[in-house]
């Protein structure tokens, strides 16, 4: 373990990002000769640091779930960095890497093999990443799964079919505990689970920030949770961060797309008025020039908005990607 501290000691994480994405972007290629080129993840830069939880929103197809996997080492970005304290995450070992960055995935049966015993499947991963432990694997099994509020008894000669989705999902989080990491990235973690216990989901990444100082990504398009849980959000659009700060751009948003997303939330103690037309457009439609957003912009400038990309403005503890800013 010592040799794995050594990596990285020379990083100041008061200053530094813990994971950081530098100008990434992800391009597919579909057809028999790769013909179609869709650029899934679009130039995004943003921080994570320590001890903190960063949501990541946006509608299907912006490029959350892909943001994910390039920062999990799923997918290598096309082009651009991915940092872990300062280091191109593609430099690191994947076991070294492991043991700081863990996933916690949508789907929380498609996480575990159904045909082993839960327990099994964690003792597994205690010895593959901490074989000097074996002695210390019960004591280790029963702090991460004390985290998530459950115990080695729950698991005992279980399988993952007999637990359900709110349980299963408290597993997932209690085994990526297992090495210690010092990040999550979570992707849609609480979308497959009752209404009921999400709450109870995110109040376990809100504990594990305060008591162990862990960094979270948690990736969903729920506005109302992630103004919960998160301390910073970062909006997408068709692969493009359109906005991003401190939680309150959720409150008092400043893209057009942004504000968009919150008229779409139900509101009891709101009086309907007649809202924003904003335009219907599908996610998958690109443009080669001008702002993302164009045709679907109730405020688009004519003479710029649709030839030329906006400048990112800083306003504040937010930035915004938008010529009525860049204007201004």
């Amino acid at each position: 373990m010592g040799c794995v501290l050594a990596l990285f000691k020379e990083v100041n994480l008061v200053d530094e990002a813990l994971l950081e994405l530098d100008s990434v972007s992800k391009i597919f290629t579909t057809g028999l000769l790769g013909g179609t080129r869709i650029k899934a993840v679009d130039n995004v830069s943003m921080k994570v640091y320590k001890g903190e939880i960063l949501g990541i929103l946006g509608e299907s197809g912006s490029g959350k779930s892909t943001i994910a996997k390039l920062i999990l080492k799923i997918l290598k970005p096309t082009s651009g960095k991915i940092l872990y304290r300062g280091r191109d995450v593609w430099s690191i070992d994947n076991k070294v890497y492991y043991r700081r960055v863990q996933g916690v995935f949508q789907d929380p049966y498609a996480s575990f093999n159904p045909r082993r015993r839960v327990l099994d499947i964690f003792v597994d991963t205690m010895r593959n990443y901490y074989a000097e432990l074996t002695s210390k694997i019960t004591e280790e099994l029963e702090r991460a799964l004390s985290k998530v509020g459950m115990n080695v008894k729950d698991v005992i000669g279980k399988y993952s079919h007999e637990f359900s989705g709110g349980q299963l999902q408290r597993l997932s989080i209690a085994r990526a505990l297992l090495v210690k990491p010092e990040a999550i990235v979570a992707d849609e973690p609480v979308s497959m689970v009752d209404a009921s216990t999400r709450i109870d989901i995110l109040n376990i990444f809100i504990d594990l920030k305060e008591e162990e100082g862990l960094a979270s990504i948690i990736i969903g398009h729920d506005l109302g949770l992630a103004s919960y849980v998160s301390d910073r959000v970062v909006v997408l659009y068709k692969g493009q961060v359109v906005e991003q700060g401190t939680v309150n751009i959720l409150r008092d948003p400043a893209h057009p797309y942004t504000k968009m997303l919150l008229e779409a939330v139900p509101r009891i103690d709101y009086k309907w008025t007649t809202p924003l037309r904003y335009q219907v457009e599908s996610v998958q439609t690109r443009h080669t020039t001008g702002c993302v957003f164009v045709n679907r912009c109730p405020f688009r400038l004519e003479d710029k908005c649709a030839k030329l990309e906006p400048h990112v403005v800083n306003l504040g503890d937010s930035q915004v990607k938008c010529w009525l800013y860049a204007e201004k």
